[in-house]
């Protein structure tokens, strides 16, 4: 008996280590209806697809780092490009240190397609304004809409995402208002079952004091 509850013990042990190893370095809870101060808009986003809800960071928390959802190029098929993206949120005392351990990620619609790319992070600060990759209207088969994103940092640095490399660069959106951004609407066309699936169409950022 005193074997078996020894047993016991230890599996419990084991299977609470492989719990805290699994969930170190997130936090799950996210505020969707934290109020924010302006938004973030650019003007070369496209029309096709249906707005996600906002997602926020969690309350005291902005976004410091990004990742996104991109397909890979494949010949001769429909390459939807970027499919999402992910803002990674941290408190101002994790920006000053550059300690990127204790994060939360918020996302809001997605596509089906492509792989998440690695975080990159601001050297320290938060995220203050983004530019979109978009390419035009092609008239039919493979528009694959938004391709690429790129964010400006509170302390100068420019982080250029994991996209594609088809089309053209938008001007920047407005600077934050406030800390930096701490939410995310994202435009996405669902799969229509042919040739011509755009994906990720346009974003929102949302910024917080």
């Amino acid at each position: 008996m005193h074997k078996f509850i020894s047993m016991m013990f230890s599996l419990l042990v084991i299977i609470g280590l492989q719990v805290s190893a699994e969930s170190a370095g997130t936090r799950p809870e996210r505020s969707p209806n934290r109020r924010y101060i302006s938004e973030l808009t650019v003007s070369n986003g496209w029309i096709w697809g249906l707005w996600g809800h906002r997602e926020m960071c969690p309350g005291g928390t902005y976004a410091a780092g990004f990742s996104l959802k991109v397909e890979a190029y494949v010949f001769g098929t429909d390459n939807t490009a970027l499919n999402g993206i992910r803002l990674h949120c941290i408190d101002e005392l994790s920006s000053l240190s550059s300690s990127y351990h204790d994060y939360a990620s918020v996302r809001s619609e997605v596509g089906s397609w492509g792989q998440w790319t690695d975080i990159k992070w601001c050297p320290s600060g938060f995220l203050t304004a983004f530019l979109l990759k978009v390419e035009k209207y092609q008239g039919s088969s493979d528009d694959t809409a938004a391709g690429n994103i790129m964010f400006k940092c509170s302390d100068g640095t420019v982080l250029v995402g994991e996209g594609i490399l088809w089309g053209d660069w938008g001007d920047w959106s407005k600077t934050c208002e406030g800390k930096g951004i701490c939410g995310i609407k994202t435009r996405v066309q669902e799969p229509q079952g042919n040739d011509d699936d755009t994906a990720l169409n346009d974003v929102i950022m949302y910024c917080c004091d």
